[in-house]
């Protein structure tokens, strides 16, 4: 058969279906080279993807700048983090719904005109309009939250089983590569421009070609490529449903449905709790870093306190390229492990979560108790830390996308990393100027991934059991 075979749907338009109900009928993909369009689609998307991250970490790039400028607190400062993670959390699961009911190409494009545009008028708000400001970063937060969740699942169903896995580690990468970029363009244009709300003028620039992008190459509907569902797993192995093409589908349901369905699943609760402490500890490791370092710093003696003029930002170029290489090279070294292992051992993926979670919170608690003596062997540990924080992305994507229906597909996908979310956003510093204070904050990050790691090992025993169920 050849590529331009016509493709069916399963019996429904998924993600961009009437509002009336109706079924879609088969539809030929277009004979100019399917395979180059698919490429040329995931390009786009993944483009998106680096913008969407880049946007997630300009603020702590230049979190000390922003500090200075209105005159915060460590307290106050966290509000910024709070607000954008609570309302991620809210906007997500109803994008979550409504991509699976509606035409998803029109919802990513709405959500990145719409954040971009908050992001370059957040650029221009003085220094006696904080309010103002925090309200932005809520806003960017909806626009966000539309594209992490719907630019998934259009890959997915762009692909068979073998391309899929290497397609979408690829759009994954973009997420700490994004990371580490937004690090990396805050703290330049703050050096190079000697102003930081320069950081917010740019990728409005980059997100108005990614929707021109998006409206040229992005197909209106997109169909899944196999007339059977098959299992989703982007380490490799292939987990088919016992799926029939002429089984008929289940009816929709109502978002309450979808997420009661998935929390009755004990490997699924379990892994979401383990996710949830993954994610705290990430996104403290991105929100207050940097400024932990320069504070190290200060402490030692190696730079003086930023007093007047633009601050150094020197440790969020450094760990902005930290973020990128252990990001890259732990996504991947994930998959690999666990596409190797899982042929030895079926309770593989959450073992190598749990795993890798116990070294990253020791890799993490050796920086916190060095920072205030050697600030080389600090970074170095927190490499370590990040990097086996970084190895569980894949697999524990894995775990909640491979073991349920297409129906539920976005919101396990999506209900985890917002309750993770919420929870990282109460990670904020106390009110004290000192380093100290700081240091015993992030301590608490050191105990919480042992505790994710613990609820991975829960998921173990669960897992088997619940993939057959799924399955059925």
């Amino acid at each position: 058969e050849h590529e331009d075979t016509a493709l069916l749907l399963e019996g429904q338009n998924y993600g961009a279906a009437a509002a009336d109900g109706t079924q879609c009928p088969s539809v030929s993909v277009s004979r100019t080279n399917p395979a180059k369009r698919n490429c040329l689609v995931v390009a786009v998307l993944c483009f998106g993807n680096l913008i969407n991250f880049i946007d997630w970490f300009i603020v702590p790039g230049i979190l000390l700048d922003i500090q200075k400028y209105f005159g915060l607190s460590d307290g106050k400062t966290g509000l910024l983090q709070t607000v954008f993670t609570l309302c991620y959390m809210l906007a997500a699961p109803i994008f979550g719904y409504l991509g699976d009911r509606y035409n998803r190409k029109i919802i990513l494009g709405a959500g990145l005109f719409f954040w971009s545009g908050v992001t370059l008028g957040s650029s221009f708000i003085t220094e006696s309009h904080y309010r103002i400001f925090v309200l932005s970063r809520g806003l960017v937060g909806i626009g966000s939250a539309s594209y992490s969740t719907i630019a998934p699942t259009i890959i997915a169903d762009l692909f068979e089983e073998g391309k899929r896995t290497t397609v979408l580690s690829i759009f994954y990468i973009f997420i700490p590569v994004g990371s580490g970029c937004g690090y990396l363009l805050a703290a330049g244009m703050a050096k190079s421009t000697g102003d930081w709300h320069w950081a917010f003028r740019v990728t409005p620039c980059m997100g108005g070609l990614a929707l021109l992008l998006l409206i040229l190459l992005v197909p209106h509907r997109i169909q899944r490529k196999t007339a059977a569902h098959r299992a989703l797993s982007i380490s490799g192995t292939i987990l088919e449903a016992d799926e029939k093409p002429d089984v008929h589908r289940t009816a929709k349901t109502t978002w309450c449905q979808d997420v009661g369905s998935l929390v009755k699943n004990c490997s699924f609760v379990c892994s979401s709790l383990g996710l949830t402490a993954m994610a705290f500890v990430t996104g403290a490791l991105g929100m207050w870093m940097p400024l932990f370092l320069y504070r190290a710093q200060v402490v030692q003696g190696i730079v003086p306190p930023c007093l007047q003029g633009s601050c150094n930002s020197s440790n969020s170029l450094i760990f902005g390229g930290i973020t990128i290489g252990t990001g890259i090279l732990g996504i991947i070294a994930g998959a690999e492990a666990a596409r190797r292992l899982r042929k030895r051992n079926n309770k593989a993926d959450p073992l190598i979560c749990a795993t890798s979670m116990f070294i990253s919170a020791l890799c993490l608690y050796i920086a916190l108790m060095v920072a205030q003596t050697n600030i080389l062997s600090t970074f170095i540990f927190i490499a370590f830390g990040e990097l086996f924080l970084s190895v569980n992305w894949a697999v524990v994507t894995d775990i909640l996308l491979v073991r349920w229906r297409c129906y539920c597909r976005l919101m396990a996908a999506l209900f985890p990393p917002q309750l993770s979310n919420a929870l990282q956003a109460r990670n904020t510093p106390s009110l004290q100027w000192s380093f100290r204070s700081m240091q015993y904050s992030f301590v608490t990050c050191a105990f919480v991934g042992v505790f994710g790691g613990g609820f991975f090992l829960l998921t173990s025993f669960y897992i088997e059991e619940d993939r057959k169920e799924a399955q059925r």
